[in-house]
């Protein structure tokens, strides 16, 4: 649609959807994006590079059952590492998918509407990368069923009072909700990619998967309650997970961990990793798929708004844990900090200051949030500095505690980062899945957002 194009590529184009689109553009223009027999090459150079992690992390994961934990960089008295630490990151990069989706629906903001199908996809992706680090991480992974409050001939249940068990059910509902919420909203679509396919088998897949779907008014009426509640379920586990998931450590008297302030700290930047993975998977999509009229750039700035809001809380929660350490006078919160700036791990505190605080304030300029490459280089460091910012927590905390006798540097192993380089890999691997088998921007809710359909709801009115 080249006319259309010549629209939609105007930098000046802020709407939420660019002018020219009809109800059959939009549906050709996603649809085609799966139905097509071409495939970019951009499309296989990801699913290569995702596949080729996979395979060294299935490798890491084999070599773990065989030899045990020891095989990571895990050494008294530093007995959390990368495993927690990817653990943590991944959770916060889901939380963006259930935000978009269910918060957001609820306050009725249209523009989710063109980045909420990926997004929550991302969640789905995230969330499964994150729930393999605890299970590895026991040592025993065969056994991790021992966590669940099932009946047992042993008599031993749960500690109930230990965060680590709340973590599961947490993380399990935050799953379940979420893939509920995602398959509800891919419903429709599923049942647009049945009618307008000519292969018989995907017919008939995409047939089962729509479950019957009509398009009848019962239908839609259904759509909506459903819709409306699970997002009503997903918008306190937004907040709940990754509270939750702070309760790790911050129940616990480990100085630099004993702290009331970190459940809004980890929520603040689980949004703040969450919208920065946004951006890093819509900018090349609509780069390469031509999705410019659809993904627009008020969505790119809205994200970035809502990024840089984050970060300054974020950045905030660094100022409060260092006064907070000189003001309290306990002599090993401040200890703690002082090695983290000045310490072994001081090229990592310092790199996360910079990633996370001095780097996104570029966001505040609208000239920046306005050119797509530039957000991508942002939210790519804002990425990295997460990832350094769970690491410095938990190892730094972990390295030196009340006993100067058994204090310790932790030095990663190659199993710790092919391990972590291998769920980057699984993740990649299914999100290339997806955007190659299913509609990556809702197609009926983007329709909504067109002046025809506003037309005919008057009409109907």
């Amino acid at each position: 649609m080249p006319e259309e194009q010549q629209v939609i590529d105007k930098p000046e184009s802020r709407e939420i959807i660019a002018p020219g689109y009809t109800f059959g553009t939009v549906t050709d223009q996603i649809a085609t994006v799966v139905l097509t027999k071409k495939t970019p090459l951009f499309w296989f150079g990801g699913f290569g590079v995702g596949l080729a992690l996979l395979f060294g992390f299935l490798l890491a994961v084999a070599v773990l059952f065989a030899r045990g934990v020891g095989i990571w960089g895990l050494r008294t008295p530093v007995m959390w590492g990368f495993a927690i630490t990817n653990f943590v990151w991944w959770i916060g990069i889901g939380h963006a998918g259930t935000l978009i989706s269910a918060i957001l629906l609820l306050l009725n903001q249209a523009w989710r509407n063109s980045i909420n199908r990926f997004a929550e996809a991302m969640t789905l992706f995230a969330v499964a990368c994150a729930g393999m680090f605890p299970v590895l991480h026991l040592g025993r992974p065969w056994l991790a069923y021992w966590l669940f409050p099932y009946p047992n001939t042993m008599g031993v249940q749960p500690n109930f009072r230990s965060p680590l068990v709340w973590d599961v059910f947490a993380v399990s509902t935050y799953a379940t909700v979420s893939l509920m919420f995602w398959y509800v909203g891919l419903m429709p679509d599923l049942a647009t990619l049945r009618d307008r396919t000519n292969n018989r088998a995907a017919r008939f897949i995409y047939g089962i998967m729509a479950m019957g779907w009509r398009g009848s008014a019962r239908h839609w009426s259904v759509y909506e309650t459903a819709s409306l509640l699970l997002a009503g379920i997903a918008t306190p586990l937004v907040l709940s997970v990754h509270t939750v998931v702070s309760f790790d450590f911050t129940i616990a008297i480990v100085p630099g961990w004993h702290s009331t302030f970190f459940p809004p700290y980890f929520v603040a930047g689980a949004i703040y990793s969450g919208f920065a993975m946004v951006l890093a998977l819509a900018i090349p999509l609509r780069s390469v798929y031509g999705l410019q009229g659809l993904i627009t750039d008020r969505h790119l700035d809205n994200s970035a708004k809502v990024m840089l809001a984050t970060g300054l809380i974020v950045g905030y929660a660094y100022i409060l844990e260092a006064f907070s350490a000189w003001y309290g006078g306990n002599v090993y919160e401040q200890s703690i900090f002082w090695n983290r700036m000045t310490g072994p791990y001081r090229y990592f505190y310092w790199s996360l200051v910079f990633c996370n605080i001095v780097a996104p304030n570029v966001l505040w300029f609208k000239r920046v949030r306005g050119t797509p490459a530039l957000l991508f280089i942002s939210s790519m460091v804002v990425l990295v500095g997460m990832w350094l910012e769970r690491f410095v927590i938990i190892v730094s905390s972990l390295a030196q505690d009340f006993l100067p006798s058994s204090w310790s540097v932790f030095q990663a192993t190659r199993w710790d980062w092919l391990t972590y380089f291998g769920t980057i890999g699984l993740f990649l691997f299914l999100f290339f899945l997806f955007i190659r088998l299913l509609p990556m921007i809702s197609i009926f809710e983007v329709r909504t957002l067109l002046p025809q359909a506003k037309i005919e709801e008057e009409v109907q009115g």
